[in-house]
């Protein structure tokens, strides 16, 4: 490695300034495609049923191509210390803001699909600043934000196995190389997954996770609701609950999940048109799907338009809608299913997310649970739509584990 470095005059491990800048010709050939856009007739049904309704993708995309601006966040994104660095061979994108408290601790946390670290910006300021939003210093971290290999600004993997556990690893090497002796993780939806693999690694140097997506499904009750069996007999009422979620995901909600994770490379429309792009982003889930739909008629709850757009814009201009998709085809793993880690774990449970996790499970499937917590509201992405009761949950989740 280091003849490499000296042959190349450069320290591939080096960690690098960062800045995003988009050139005005994208942005306007963006919103030409926009206005170009070949239209379907509307659904022949008056709810979503048939997917992403044609009312709402048109308002979204008369905003997109009028009055939505993307310098905003890239100004946002700017402001913020943003690296670079090479781990495995791959570029690797992050944000790494550092708390003014000495004794903060260390914290990566992960976004997830259709995702980037958009959906984490807003907690920024609420974890590594507590004593402003109502929090103490001795609840202070210094934040990680990587994005995802295949993601926003990190390189697109060019050779298969870049999964879950392989991202796990290297979020190891990115927080070590950093000079973090003692850290902790947290995500959502592949975030949840990626970081209970780092849960699995059991590295000595991190010390617990939180997730809000938490694997907690027994394997043959995963199975029952995949298969679409009836819920087993002896579920108390929260675990018939969340087994009943889980089956409509599987049954109604993840077609994005297996076109992805079988015939990624087939998706050349959502690569081209923007559009299609925004509409197959929309459609992660059901609830998710509501609240988005709901600000593009004008009404607010937790995200606004520009928050949608920002999220579908950066997919767009890093052109890493395919890139992305893969991370599916790669994962040879389950998404709810109970893995086995047996360090501390902190779970959070929002009301919309996929399936509420019953406290039962966690606590059979995470020996060591010191956080379980069912909120009031908020869903899947919760860090993006509920920046302060997730950062209220990060905070206690992770209390008992600050030194």
């Amino acid at each position: 490695m280091t003849k490499v470095a000296e042959q190349t005059g450069s320290d591939k491990t080096a960690i690098r300034p960062f800045h995003v800048n988009v050139p005005e010709a994208e942005l306007t050939e963006l919103r030409r495609r926009v206005n170009a856009t070949k239209w379907p007739e509307r659904e022949t049904v008056t709810d979503a049923s048939q997917g992403v309704q044609l009312a709402t993708i048109q308002a979204l995309a008369r905003y997109w191509a009028t009055d939505y601006d993307w310098r905003k966040i890239e100004a946002k994104v700017n402001a913020l210390p943003q690296f670079m660095t090479e781990i495995d061979g791959l570029d690797i994108h992050f944000i790494h803001v550092r708390s003014k408290h000495e004794n903060a601790l260390p914290l990566i946390v992960t976004h997830g699909w259709p995702g980037s670290v958009i959906e984490q910006m807003k907690i920024i300021d609420p974890l590594t600043n507590p004593t402003a939003h109502g929090g103490n210093a001795s609840d202070a971290f210094h934040l990680v934000i990587p994005s995802i290999p295949g993601y926003g600004y990190s390189g697109k993997p060019t050779t298969t196995g870049w999964d879950g556990p392989h991202i796990a690893r290297a979020w190891v090497v990115l927080m070590k190389r950093l000079g973090y002796t003692k850290f902790v993780a947290q995500g959502g939806d592949w975030g949840a997954v990626i970081t209970e693999q780092m849960g699995l690694l059991a590295p000595p140097e991190l010390l617990g996770i939180h997730t809000n997506m938490p694997g907690v499904f027994p394997d043959d009750i995963n199975n029952a609701a995949f298969s679409g069996a009836p819920a087993p007999s002896d579920l108390s009422s929260d675990e018939k609950l969340a087994y009943e979620r889980l089956q409509f995901v599987y049954q109604k909600g993840i077609g994005y999940g297996y076109q992805m994770g079988l015939r990624p490379q087939t998706l050349y429309g959502i690569v081209d048109s923007p559009v299609g792009l925004a509409a197959y982003f929309l459609d992660h889930d059901a609830r998710s799907y509501e609240l988005i739909a709901r600000v593009f008629d004008g009404q607010s709850e937790g995200l606004t338009r520009d928050d949608i757009l920002d999220n579908i814009t950066i997919t767009w201009l890093t052109n890493t809608a395919l890139s992305g998709a893969r991370l599916y085809w790669e994962n040879k793993l389950g998404y709810f299913n109970a893995k086995g880690v047996s360090i501390p774990v902190a779970v959070s449970v929002f009301p919309d997310e996929l399936y509420p996790a019953p406290r039962s499970w966690a606590e059979r499937v995470y020996p060591k649970l010191i956080h379980y917590n069912k909120l009031e509201k908020g869903g899947h992405f919760a860090a993006w739509e509920q920046p302060q009761l997730f950062s209220e949950e990060v905070r206690a989740g992770f209390r008992q584990l600050h030194h």
